[in-house]
């Protein structure tokens, strides 16, 4: 029988689901190249898809880092889940697209912090992630999107050849970044509960962290896929194909390695990186700070949330 602890995770990824799913087709929404309603379906399909097939590498790292940092019993689970799961709701409800992966650090630190097992050593792989992910795809993407104009916008135009290549390559990178982002993100949802502490097995945290992020885009995606579409940068339909097919590139990768980071810090360094292409005045750099205070601050609101959560049920339950 599943313990009920593994809800929170639930929760979470619902959350996660609704916000980091939303960059997948933020795009092709946004630049109307594709419909909002096909969209999600399509990355319900596909988060599902990815974390069933890819998404066991990631669950046995963090499960690893959340065990050693003291979350080894049910409770300990179910509270840094929690704490989690608040942060992200909050950041969605704010529109920012909120890095989960950083929010279940915190969370995880908040209760290592408590318990007197906090271990920076063990975490420098997840905090390097955080800043290279957005660099890598803000480079990557600058990149692409120059090759891009050369052989896409030059050749075919603007006619109905180069609407109908962009659409079906909206499809297949959205379906893409879909797949990575299962493949990556469930350890996100599940990993805490899986390896020595043994709540799931690796296969049912896929399965269950698979589906309650497909049941989260499929709900919750649409204020955070118009912040990510609509605010740093105009784009046009070329640019919003590559931006969706680095960042997807740049998640995929990470999900081999094991480590889940964030498809929002990739998507937003992929779009700033081609708005530099198109010159430094297109790009919002206002939206971007914001974006960027909300990348420090989460690690810290989660780990607050969590430690809070501890001394709460401490007082109160326990």
């Amino acid at each position: 029988m599943i313990s009920p602890a593994v809800i929170s995770g639930a929760i979470l990824g619902w959350a996660l689901g609704g916000n980091d799913a939303a960059n997948c087709f933020a795009t092709a929404v946004s630049t109307k190249a594709i419909k909002y309603s096909k969209a999600v379906m399509i990355i319900g399909i596909f988060v599902l898809l990815g974390a069933i097939l890819e998404g066991d590498k990631g669950v046995k790292e963090l499960s690893k880092y959340a065990f050693d940092s003291g979350v080894d019993t049910p409770i300990d689970a179910f509270l840094v889940m929690l704490g989690a799961g608040i942060t992200v709701i909050l950041m969605t409800i704010l529109k920012f697209p909120v890095s989960t992966s950083q929010a279940i650090i915190g969370a995880i630190i908040g209760c290592a912090i408590l318990v007197d097992k906090i271990d920076y050593s063990q975490g420098v792989k997840f905090f390097g992630a955080w800043v290279i992910t957005p660099i890598g795809a803000m480079i990557s993407g600058h990149i692409l999107y120059r090759f891009a104009k050369i052989f896409i916008e030059k050749p075919f135009g603007r006619g109905k050849l180069y609407n109908y290549f962009i659409k079906i390559g909206f499809i297949i990178a959205g379906a893409f970044s879909a797949y990575s982002l299962g493949a990556n993100n469930v350890a996100n949802v599940t990993a805490v509960y899986a390896g020595k502490l043994n709540l799931l097995t690796t296969n049912e945290a896929v399965v269950i962290g698979g589906i309650s992020m497909a049941i989260g885009a499929l709900t919750f995606s649409k204020p955070v896929m118009k912040t990510v579409g609509n605010s740093l940068t105009p784009l046009s339909p070329t640019a919003g194909f590559i931006a969706v097919l680095t960042a997807s590139i740049i998640v995929y990768i990470y999900a081999q390695i094991g480590i889940p980071v964030s498809t929002s810090q990739a998507m937003v360094g992929s779009v700033i990186g081609i708005g530099l292409v198109q010159g430094v005045k297109t790009v919002n750099f206002k939206m971007t700070r914001n974006i960027l205070l909300a990348w420090i601050g989460t690690p810290i609101v989660a780990g607050l949330v969590s430690f809070s959560c501890f001394k709460i049920y401490a007082i109160f339950i326990k």
